[in-house]
């Protein structure tokens, strides 16, 4: 009998070409989650206009973050995994999924089906609950299950933006860089936007996003202006939440702001979003602006303190179905 813990990423491209970034793009931007349009409207744009441009274009910034070992959000997501597993012993199998992509979400339950699966924890890597990440998780894990003759006893951990060690983690991190780097003038938080028009049809992802951040602030000691909150990686033409992180970064300088420092709460693991929208592009963004010093902190990958966070959160959600007494913080 198998207890099996499956720790969602979002996904990634097999590899750095215009092919590849196609067949992503196509399941990602194909899942009603994401983008809720009709699909007589949608479709024509996605089929006729984006998967005809955009492939080629985002290949080439995957190339700038590309490894030896791969897609930096799937080796990241593989060693936190592994991490995980190691810091909970032999009572559970941990696993890592991809909602689009590989290795895919259907592909590993099948596997775990084969191990005399009777327990499954899900936990979507996204510390702020959306429809466009955790549900459409949910949606996928379901919908494999819905295919099976023995379902296993199924628990879903919807978010984890307020949770205790997710915000020591963070706070950690943040304080590192300073011991190393010292503090710039502000602490951006620059979290995945979603189109406004979600949150006002119930999406709670911008409220949790300013939970998380009111946390950090008050677990840092900063004020309002110290520590600021915006959102990146709009696209399309309609609004989404603001302010956008890019925008605000062009008018910092102007501001007289010339140093600061960003992180990105909303991802677990570092990736093209990161590495290059953050690090890179955005960096240039604000220098060209006036700015003088653009330092990125990475994500929590898997550190020593998001091990533990992960290791918590499932020993509380699995309560009654082993003795968790034994994964402790380390």
């Amino acid at each position: 009998m198998t207890n099996a813990v499956l720790l969602v990423n979002l996904g990634t491209p097999d590899a750095p070409t215009a092919s590849a970034v196609r067949r992503y793009l196509a399941e990602f931007l194909g899942d009603r989650r994401v983008v809720d349009l009709p699909r007589w409207l949608w479709w024509p744009i996605l089929y006729g206009v984006i998967l005809r441009i955009r492939p080629a274009r985002s290949a080439k910034l995957y190339r700038a973050i590309w490894t030896e070992r791969g897609s930096p959000l799937a080796t990241g997501t593989a060693d936190l995994v592994a991490a995980v597993g190691k810091h909970l012993g032999t009572d559970w199998i941990v696993r890592d999924a991809m909602r689009y992509g590989n290795p895919g979400v259907a592909a590993v339950l099948d596997e775990l089906a084969t191990m005399d699966l009777r327990r499954l924890l899900v936990i979507p890597l996204f510390p702020q609950y959306s429809a466009t990440t955790s549900a459409s998780v949910s949606d996928a894990v379901t919908r494999q299950l819905q295919q099976w003759r023995r379902v296993p006893e199924y628990r879903f951990v919807a978010d984890y933006h307020v949770e205790p060690g997710y915000i020591d983690a963070l706070a950690a991190s943040a304080q590192a860089h300073w011991a190393q780097h010292g503090r710039a003038e502000r602490l951006m938080l620059s979290f995945h936007g979603i189109p406004q028009r979600y949150v006002r049809n119930g999406d709670p992802y911008q409220a949790q996003c300013v939970a998380t951040a009111k946390a950090l602030r008050e677990k840092l000691d900063l004020d309002d202006k110290q520590l600021m909150l915006c959102y990146q990686s709009r696209v399309g033409r309609e609004p989404w939440l603001m302010p956008y992180t890019d925008f605000t970064l062009r008018d910092l300088p102007k501001q007289g702001i010339r140093s600061v420092q960003v992180m990105c709460p909303g991802f677990a693991i570092d990736c093209l979003e990161t590495l290059e929208e953050i690090a890179i592009t955005n960096r240039e963004v604000f220098e060209h602006a006036g700015g003088e010093r653009y330092e990125y902190i990475p994500c929590l990958n898997d550190g020593a303190d998001h091990t533990r966070l992960f290791a918590e959160l499932i020993a509380r959600h699995t309560s009654g179905w082993i003795d968790t007494s034994t994964i402790v913080r380390q």
